[in-house]
């Protein structure tokens, strides 16, 4: 009820402005006592996977927590793991204005945000200085103003960078928001992305003594040919787990409502089907060779166990908690 009054004041402004206050607020309170207001009695249910205990099978999406500043308190929440990012090399300010837009009808998301960040080092100093014991999930991509052709030299430098703070990596080549990314998703150019990725990782790995899972994050709007090339490219170079999905460019579900022509990347409970389809592909196909971490329209306990049904090991949410508030997660959690 509580957050049913702070939403529906919350949702009287911009979309961006309110989700930039939101995060202002909660850097403030990381780390701090006050962060115990959003606690929930949440009950232990491990997960192992990809080698690494998670406290349970939940995770916070990329793109809520871009630069790492509230770690501790989305920790405190609850989640089984948090994913920070999509982090650059270098900032950039993404988009122009207005880019975020709420489809309320649908409970649906589109953002044009375009990987606005502030850079891998400014995010590499916020873990440091975070007090969260739990997994982290760093999500990493290319500055738009990389050529295409040289986007794995991006990745590999995010990679160098946060190898040592991060409990597993994502490489985000699937964002509908920077031109040309999903590119790298296709034949020789996936290829040659994820062989020079798995050098990267070993090398690291020797050099740190310390092995860190790469998981790839793919669209919801693949074919399912399309889908089966990738998954046998992720087994071939031995990637160590996949994200299904990120955000769709499909309006199909929500023709008529209220900003559904805005362009960008749709997420919410509309992506629920879409995510959903990508995942039953991915587990045909992968048969439990790499784990699957599924995200897209995540909004209930029935969703969230669809996705498990389905073939995925772990889970996210994003969208999910901004209509239905912190409360979700340990509705997930204790019952799932």
């Amino acid at each position: 009820m509580i957050y049913h009054i702070i939403k529906s004041i919350l949702f009287k402004f911009d979309p961006e402005l309110t989700h930039k206050f939101t995060i202002k607020q909660f850097s403030i309170i990381s780390g701090t006592l006050l962060q115990n207001i959003f606690k929930f009695k949440i009950l232990s249910r491990p997960v192992n996977c990809m080698g690494i205990t998670f406290k349970n099978a939940l995770g916070l999406a990329a793109g809520m927590d871009k630069n790492a500043e509230c770690i501790d308190l989305f920790g405190a929440m609850g989640f089984g793991f948090i994913e920070v990012g999509t982090v650059t090399p270098i900032a950039q300010l993404g988009n122009k204005k207005p880019r975020l837009f709420r489809l309320i009808e649908s409970e649906g998301i589109i953002n044009r945000m375009g990987l606005n960040n502030l850079g891998v080092d400014n995010l590499v100093n916020n873990i440091k200085k975070s007090n969260f014991e739990g997994i982290i999930g760093i999500n990493i991509g290319k500055n738009e103003s990389t050529p295409i052709e040289n986007s794995k030299d991006d990745y590999l430098i995010c990679m160098e960078k946060v190898y040592c703070y991060a409990d597993y990596i994502t490489i985000n080549i699937s964002s509908p928001n920077t031109p040309f990314l999903r590119m790298l998703q296709y034949g020789e150019v996936l290829d040659d992305l994820l062989a020079a990725i798995k050098i990267k990782q070993k090398t690291l790995e020797k050099f740190t003594l310390r092995y860190v899972p790469v998981v790839i994050k793919i669209s919801p709007d693949l074919l399912e040919e399309e889908i089966v090339k990738i998954a046998d490219s992720l087994i071939k170079y031995q990637i160590d787990g996949v994200i299904a999905t990120n955000t769709t460019i499909n309006r199909s579900l929500v023709k008529g409502l209220k900003n559904c022509e805005e362009i960008g990347g749709l997420s919410g409970r509309p992506l629920q089907s879409s995510s959903s389809f990508v995942i039953k592909c991915l587990a045909k196909e992968l048969k439990g060779r790499i784990p699957i971490i599924g995200v897209g329209g995540i909004d209930s306990l029935i969703a969230a166990r669809e996705k498990i049904n389905l073939g995925t090991s772990l889970i996210q949410i994003y969208s999910g908690l901004i209509y239905k508030g912190p409360k979700l997660i340990q509705d997930i959690v204790n019952y799932i």
